[in-house]
């Protein structure tokens, strides 16, 4: 699968997964826009390191989601009723299956946010210990030093390929490796 990231204005950016033998969806406008990463590429880097089958991106991939389904101009009413009911029943099932993923993938995103942001303000504390400073004493397992450095490589590429967009422009990126695509 692979998601375009594009800036669509001053604050806003959206997101297209164009899935193999699947409708394309969007979600458009997309929350949680930074200058630094949007929410949802942060999202992607954290389900795809830590495996989260049914997270966010996880459940584009197998059909399901919260994404929009992308409609073109020349498609009649009635085959876009009938693919968005089709997207539905799927999706409900997928959804209920992926609910533990998708919390655990909110939470390791809030954690791996702020540890990222503490990294790169201050070299004084070990990363094991700005860990511990966000997460909670079950959520260390998961989210170790060598996951969460793992995470910060993809997340400080991602980033700059980011905050070089301008209005307008986009980045690919594909699931669930993150390697980034060029046109």
């Amino acid at each position: 699968m692979l998601l375009v990231f594009r800036r669509t204005g001053d604050r806003r950016y959206a997101v297209v997964a164009k899935r193999a033998e699947m409708p394309d969806v969007e979600m458009d406008p997309a929350p949680g826009y930074s200058e630094l990463i949007p929410h949802d590429l942060m999202h992607l880097v954290v389900e795809a390191k830590l495996g989260l089958a049914r997270g966010i991106f996880g459940q584009l991939a197998a059909g399901a989601g919260t994404f929009r389904l992308r409609v073109t101009s020349d498609e009649s009413s009635r085959n876009v009723n009938r693919l968005r009911k089709k997207l539905k029943k799927r999706g409900d099932k997928v959804m209920r299956q992926g609910r533990d993923d998708c919390l655990e993938s909110e939470r390791a995103v809030h954690i791996c946010w702020q540890a990222w942001l503490a990294r790169s303000q201050s070299n004084e504390r070990s990363l094991s210990d700005k860990i511990r400073g966000v997460a909670r004493s079950k959520e260390n397992p998961l989210l170790n030093e060598r996951t969460m450095n793992e995470i910060f490589v993809h997340l400080d590429e991602l980033s700059s390929c980011w905050s070089e967009l301008k209005i307008g422009q986009s980045m690919t990126v594909r699931w669930p490796d993150l390697k980034i695509c060029t046109d």
